[in-house]
């Protein structure tokens, strides 16, 4: 395994980060807790996870069984560099529905919500604490003191954010800059090879202010996996098939250009479209949710997997990104 610093920090992270959002709803504990303890053998030191995971049998449940590994010792948690997020609405104990100050990031949800997931995760710090989305309700100055006292009371180490747009990041940071903190260390954004908009502002942002980018859903929900191979071999049951029905003719004549590059190249799509993220410079790692040891496999094969020019150029030329802005739209 390769590893890298998280953005401008001194904190070292696997090049791959293992994605537990099926810890639950998916994956059962005994499975999931099989994976991490694979991925923590394999060199993948970098967890992420969120408090309202597990949604389906309850919000929560996915912190709850990663909490239930690392109570099982061995160094399980001090190995791992531990990220969740907040923002979405938690249950408040005692009531049904929703209630006033049960999400987003006031001072107070970020405390309530903090110490909740520390008690599901049972530990006493979390490594990477990021804000799901943003809040637009929520002044900065409100949002930072209430990330710094979690500092200084030893439960967070870093802040990061979620599906932040460029100008986003750039407030925030100025804002913390006025209060002498350290602010982001990363963005955790949507990027795959089918989905390049974050190219125009959010990367050159993140870049400028020194924020690893984490991209999530690095195979667009498995359609970068070799979806048309497997649809044809009823590899996956009927999962591909429903996933064909959502594209249009031109994209599926992207992905008949992608599978078979990636035929070409004899290697698995799912290895390249990971590849393909590593050599992004933005990147500090995309996030993998593997269900199975032989879909780790495919993962991790990808931090060893380097790609020429001429096969970055076709991969530029099957699914065109962006230039940075204002230069993607104007002289």
């Amino acid at each position: 395994m390769d590893y890298t610093s998280l953005g401008r920090t001194g904190l070292s992270v696997s090049r791959l980060c293992l994605g537990t959002m099926n810890f639950g709803p998916r994956t059962e504990e005994t499975p999931a807790h099989a994976i991490m303890d694979t991925a923590l053998d394999r060199g993948v030191n970098f967890f992420d996870t969120a408090n309202a995971y597990g949604q389906q049998v309850g919000k929560g449940r996915t912190e709850e069984i990663i909490g239930s590994w690392f109570a099982k010792g061995g160094g399980r948690r001090e190995r791992t560099v531990l990220a969740t997020k907040l923002y979405g609405a938690m249950p408040t104990p005692g009531t049904e529905g929703s209630w006033p100050n049960d999400g987003k990031l006031s001072a107070l949800n970020i405390r309530r919500a903090c110490d909740a997931s520390l008690k599901r995760l049972g530990t006493d710090y979390i490594d990477l604490y990021q804000m799901h989305h943003v809040d637009r309700a929520t002044p900065w100055d409100e949002i930072w003191q209430a990330m710094e006292v979690l500092v200084q009371q030893g439960k967070i180490l870093y802040v990061g954010s979620s599906n932040f747009a460029g100008w986003h990041i750039a407030t925030a940071q100025g804002a913390a800059a006025r209060r002498n903190n350290v602010g982001l260390v990363a963005e955790q954004s949507y990027y795959n090879l089918m989905q390049r908009t974050v190219e125009l502002e959010v990367l050159p942002a993140a870049q400028y202010h020194g924020l690893g980018v984490i991209a999530w859903s690095p195979l667009q929900g498995g359609l970068l996996g070799g979806v048309l191979r497997k649809a044809a071999e009823n590899a996956d049951g009927t999962r591909s098939a429903e996933r064909l029905k959502t594209l249009d003719p031109a994209q599926l004549a992207q992905l008949q250009q992608w599978e078979d590059l990636c035929a070409k190249l004899g290697t698995e799509p799912g290895t390249v479209a990971l590849a393909w993220l590593l050599h992004q410079s933005a990147v500090t790692a995309p996030i993998i949710g593997p269900r199975t040891a032989e879909q780790l496999d495919t993962a991790l094969a990808a931090v060893d997997l380097v790609l020429d020019e001429d096969t970055l150029a076709e991969l530029d030329r099957i699914f065109p990104g962006h230039k940075p802005a204002p230069e993607d739209y104007a002289w």
